[in-house]
C-alpha cells in the first residue's frame, strides 16, 4: 500500500516537473498539483509530453515575424495570403506636385516627369465643370437659324378684299401668319448664344479636368507623339494594348505631324488636338488623355500667365 502511494507521488512531482518545464509555477501536494495558488488533479506525464512539442511550436506561433515569403514553416502556408497589400490612396486637392513616368508608343522607359499641383492637383468641383461645358457649347452654336417676317416673305402686298360686306373677315394681305406661305411670327433670327463667362473660372475649369485624368490613372505622359508610319495600325495596336478604354485623345505640343495625321483621321476613337486646343469639353469626351512632354510644358506655362482684364 505504501508503495503504491509512493509511486504516485512520483508519478504526480513528474507531471508537475514536466508543467514547471512550461513555465508555469507548480508544487505538489498529497497526490495533487498546485498551480497559481488552485489545486489540480495529477496528470500522468506521458500526456504532457506528448503535448509539449504543441506549446511549444504554440509560443513559437506568438513571437515569429510573419511573411507570406516565409520559407521555414513558421506558420502555415495556408494562413498566409500572396496578395499585396493596397497603400492608402492619395488625397486629391492638396496642390502637391506629380511625379508621372515618361513612355512613347513602344512602351519605352523615357524617364519621369514632375507635374505642378497647382495645375494637375486642384480640389474637383463639378460645378465649375458644368459651368465651363456650358459656355463651350453655347459659344460653339453657330446661330445662323432664321425666319421671314411680314416685310421679307414674298408676295403681294394688295389688300384681298374690301374691307365690309363680303361676310368673310378682313385682312389687309395675304402673307399674313395666318395664311399658308405667310410669315412666321417671333421666329428665330441670326443671333450669338454665347454666354458670359470669366477667365479664371474657365482656366480653373481646364485645371479640374486635367487633375480629375490624372487622379484616375488615366493622364499619360510621351516624349513625343512621333511614330514610326503613317499607318492607321500603329495606332491601333498601341490602343489595344490600353485598359479599359474607349476613346482616346492625344495632345501635342505643337502643330501636328503629318504622319500622326494620317495614322488617326480613319479611327474615330482617337482624335488629336494641339496644346492650344486642349479644353474641357473634350477631355471628358475622351476617357483616356495622352500629352506629350512639350503639351504639358505649354499647358503648364499658360496657367501659369497672368490673366489680362
Amino acid at each position: 500500500m505504501a508503495l503504491s502511494i509512493s509511486r504516485r507521488i512520483l508519478r504526480s512531482f513528474g507531471s508537475l516537473n514536466s508543467l514547471g518545464r512550461l513555465g508555469s509555477p507548480v508544487s505538489a501536494s498529497n497526490g495533487k498539483g498546485h498551480i497559481l495558488g488552485v489545486d489540480v488533479p495529477c496528470v500522468e506525464s506521458s500526456v504532457f509530453r506528448k503535448d509539449e512539442s504543441f506549446f511549444l511550436s504554440c509560443r513559437r506561433y506568438s513571437t515569429s515575424i510573419l511573411t507570406p515569403d516565409s520559407s521555414d514553416g513558421s506558420f502555415p502556408s495556408d494562413l498566409l495570403t500572396k496578395k499585396r497589400v493596397s497603400t492608402p490612396e492619395r488625397e486629391i486637392g492638396l496642390h502637391q506636385d506629380l511625379v508621372i513616368p515618361v513612355t512613347n508608343f513602344n512602351n519605352e522607359d523615357k524617364g519621369f516627369m514632375c507635374l505642378a499641383g497647382d495645375v494637375f492637383d486642384v480640389p474637383i468641383r463639378k460645378d465649375i465643370i458644368h459651368r465651363v461645358v456650358r459656355w463651350q457649347l453655347a459659344k460653339r452654336q453657330q446661330g445662323t437659324h432664321s425666319t421671314k417676317t411680314i416685310s421679307e416673305v414674298s408676295g403681294t402686298g394688295r389688300k384681298p378684299w374690301r374691307q365690309k360686306g363680303t361676310g368673310r373677315a378682313r385682312h389687309g394681305t395675304l402673307r399674313g401668319a395666318q395664311f399658308r406661305g405667310g410669315a412666321t411670327m417671333h421666329g428665330p433670327k441670326p443671333r450669338s448664344h454665347a454666354i458670359k463667362l470669366n477667365k479664371k473660372v474657365r482656366r480653373l475649369g481646364l485645371k479640374i479636368a486635367l487633375s480629375a485624368r490624372a487622379a484616375e490613372g488615366k493622364l499619360m505622359v510621351f516624349e513625343d507623339l512621333e511614330i514610326s508610319s503613317h499607318k492607321t495600325k500603329n495606332i491601333v495596336n498601341y490602343f489595344n494594348q490600353l485598359e479599359n478604354t474607349k476613346k482616346l485623345l492625344l495632345v501635342d505640343g505643337g502643330p501636328i505631324s503629318e504622319k500622326l495625321k494620317l495614322a488617326t483621321q480613319n479611327v474615330h476613337y482617337v482624335n488629336v488636338l494641339p496644346s492650344i486646343g486642349l479644353n474641357v469639353y473634350s477631355i471628358l469626351l475622351h476617357d483616356t488623355l495622352v500629352m506629350s512632354r512639350d503639351a504639358v510644358n505649354r499647358i503648364v506655362e499658360r496657367m501659369h500667365t497672368p490673366i489680362n482684364r
